[in-house]
Parts: structure tokens; sequence; C-alpha cells
């Protein structure tokens, strides 16, 4: 990719900068132990993702949301207890889980060590469908310096309408051709190219533990395709 032009990164944080499987797997885990109780929670934490991703996908399309990621959490966790027999999840465990957990996710190690670097030369922001206050608790929580917040749920569209794309930019006053998406996954990529954006695939192996990401293998035609963040921070020029 060359990268003359390029003013501002712009990053998906679910997933590509945190760790969200590894939480939710050992919070359920722990709460589970507690009761006594064993399931594969490893399948579980997955579809705790894939439902609550699923209801905030494309959010705002046909009218305004009523709900963030925040409460996709939660309904999608009680719907699994129900299914899992785990009723005996008290309310505060349950909120733990959901909320707690969600707002404690650690990054994955190699983004914290390249994010300084790169915003000597960028603007990083995160740009996300997480809520705001996810993103602000796993800020402090891993030492993030972001040089802003884009949610979508200030947007009111969530990604990946082309309102939530085209807004960013607008907000950022660049043309997209000067920010460069960075995510782990292809729709969100794709969307932002469509869009104008430059885009970098960074591989995220583990996001759903031992299961092989929803699309793993990323489109040729992003700008740049790497491993890790210090690879991207070298192919960046950085």
């Amino acid at each position: 990719m060359s990268i003359q032009g390029v003013k501002a990164l712009t990053f998906d944080t679910g997933g590509t900068v945190l760790d969200w499987h590894s939480g939710f797997k050992t919070a359920l885990a722990n709460v589970g132990a507690h009761h006594g109780l064993t399931r594969n929670w490893h399948d579980i934490t997955n579809d705790l993702r894939r439902r609550a991703l699923g209801r905030m996908l494309n959010l705002g399309k046909d009218a305004p949301p009523t709900y963030n990621f925040d409460d996709a959490h939660r309904v999608t966790l009680d719907e699994l207890i129900a299914e899992h027999d785990l009723d005996v999840f008290t309310y505060d465990e349950r909120h733990a889980i959901a909320y707690t957990t969600a707002h404690s996710f650690k990054c994955w190690d190699d983004f914290p060590p390249v994010l300084p670097h790169l915003g000597e030369k960028f603007i990083c922001a995160s740009f996300t469908i997480l809520s705001f206050r996810i993103i602000m608790d796993t800020a402090r929580a891993n030492g993030l310096k972001w040089d802003a917040v884009f949610s979508c749920e200030a947007i009111g569209k969530y990604k990946v309408l082309p309102e939530a794309y085209d807004t960013v930019a607008k907000w950022l006053q660049l043309d997209p051709s000067e920010i460069c998406m960075v995510a782990c996954h292809n729709f969100d990529l794709d969307a932002a190219k469509s869009r104008g954006y430059r885009t970098a695939f960074v591989r995220r192996r583990h996001e759903w533990g031992n299961d092989s990401p929803p699309d793993p293998e990323p489109n040729p035609q992003h700008d740049i395709i790497v491993e890790t963040f210090p690879e991207l921070s070298e192919r960046l020029g950085v």
C-alpha cells in the first residue's frame, strides 16, 4: 500500500483490538464453577458473540436504534442461560458477565505497544459498533490513548450501513481516501472500501478461540494484509 495521503487510521475494536473470547469464556466458566456447573463454555461464548453481533449489524437501517451493544450482550446472555439450564446464575452474576467483563476485555498483546508509535504519524481512532462506555473502560484498563472514539451509538447507523463510514469521514474532516480502516473482518473492510476508505486486514486467528473465524481469508483487494500489528506498523512506515 502507498500511504501517501493517508492521515488517519480507524480501528475496528471488538475482535481486532480486544480479545472478547477469552474474557467471556473465563467469566462464564468462573460463574459456572461457583455453582458446580460444567458446560461447553467455548461454544456458549461464541454463540453469545455471534447472536449479539447479529443484533447490532445494520442497526438503524429502518428505525432509530433503541439499544446499544451492552443491551445486546445482556439480552443474548439471558437467552443462552435459559437454553443451557443456567437459571441459577444470579442477576449480579449476569451483570458481571455481560457488562463488567465486556468493559474489562484485555487487548491482544501486540496492540498496546504499537498504538503510540502509529499515533506519532496518524490520527488513531476507534471506529466501532461497541458502546462508548466499553471503549472508554477498556482503554483505561489497557492503557490505550485514542485520539478519538467514534461509536455507531452516536451516529445512529451501525456498520455496515454506508452512513456510518460517511459520518466518520465527515467528522474527521477528511476525504475517505485519506483514512485507512483497520480490522480483522472482511465485512467491515469491504464496506469501508465501498465508501472510499483504504483498508488493512490484520489477522486474528484465535478471535473465536479454537474455532476458525467466520471469514478467515482476507479479501485480496485490501491494501494491506498482515498477521500482526507490528507488521502493520512496519508496512505503514512507522
